[in-house]
């Protein structure tokens, strides 16, 4: 598939006026005032075909919201260029805007005061949207996200999740080709949260709309998506699938046993002891030893039950953030 979002070299920097403390300080910056630049992106280059959902992680502050700003037109760049299917994002086009939708977890686009409902027509004048179109893509909508008996209640009277499903349906009611979702399940319960992955994968499956998605939960990006973006400190320093992330820096699996009685002598021997009592004990074994490993306590140790696992995706990641010598993405 061709490419519908393509970004080089893109960067933003974001000018700030240092001021002093007290009144001296007011003064002295009336005729000298420093500057501070911040790069909250720093020379990101990437493309993303049509149809594919992609996830775009780091840490707060890391460069991820300003991105999908620049994306959404909302946002100048400093530098770079950036194609959203065809069209440069910030010329702010009236038919680059039917292409878009963007769902943001910490701003909501509906009014406060009306239902749903209304918003939703206001939001088909806008939009010119054809009355048969608008009505059959509405119902439709309203099916999968089971929210037909909340339509006519203020949104302000809705719970986080309800009010969620219904700025979803707002930015895609116009039917995008490319939907922009920063923290979409942001504050939700495991259940909303579940229940709102479930409607996008099937959404981007029957309608192959691409999707750009920043998450800090790794269970929005493992149920979502094959390909996961990683941005620190404005650079982007991992494109790739989170299979490889995984495999790429996860170097050790944890054995965890259960004694069927007590058992007091040293594990050093298996491996990293992680934690041991005189029942049950975590080692951290290498991957290219593991079965050899699990065979030694097997039959040398007292076993009830034995499992492996290894560290989970928030873990790695966490640990990606934390290495500055991370290399940039060429």
């Amino acid at each position: 598939m061709t490419a519908i979002i393509e970004v080089r070299n893109l960067a933003k920097t974001y000018v700030r006026q240092k001021k002093k403390a007290g009144l001296s300080g007011s003064l002295k910056g009336l005729f000298a005032r420093e500057k501070i630049e911040t790069k909250a992106v720093d020379n990101v280059s990437f493309s993303i075909k049509t149809g594919d959902i992609v996830g775009f992680l780091g840490p707060n502050g890391a460069g991820k919201t300003t991105t999908l700003k620049i994306l959404a037109g909302i946002l100048f760049p400093t530098a770079g260029g950036v194609s959203v299917d065809g069209y440069v994002p910030w010329e702010r086009k009236n038919d680059f805007k039917r292409e878009i939708g963007m769902v943001m977890g910490q701003k909501q686009q509906l009014l406060w005061d009306l239902p749903a409902a209304d918003s939703f027509e206001l939001l088909k004048e806008i939009y010119e949207i054809p009355e048969r179109r608008y009505k059959k893509h509405l119902d439709r909508l309203i099916e999968a996200l089971e929210v037909g008996d909340i339509l006519n209640i203020q949104i302000r009277q809705l719970s986080l999740g309800q009010r969620m499903k219904m700025e979803i349906i707002a930015a895609i009611l116009h039917e995008p080709k490319i939907l922009f979702l920063d923290e979409p399940t942001l504050g939700l319960d495991v259940v909303s949260q579940k229940s709102i992955r479930d409607f996008f994968r099937q959404y981007n499956k029957e309608e192959k709309t691409t999707m750009l998605l920043t998450s800090h939960y790794m269970g929005d990006v493992k149920e979502l998506c094959e390909r996961v973006m990683i941005i620190n400190n404005g650079k982007l320093v991992y494109d790739d699938s989170l299979d490889q992330l995984l495999k790429q820096h996860v170097h050790e699996k944890t054995i965890k046993v259960l004694f069927s009685q007590e058992v007091k002598k040293s594990l050093a021997e298996y491996g990293q002891t992680i934690k041991q009592n005189a029942l049950s004990a975590e080692i951290a074994v290498p991957f290219e030893q593991v079965v050899l490993i699990s065979s030694r306590i097997l039959n040398e140790l007292p076993v009830a039950d034995i499992t492996m696992s290894e560290p989970e995706a928030e873990e790695v990641i966490r640990e990606l953030y934390r290495q500055q010598e991370y290399q940039p993405v060429k």
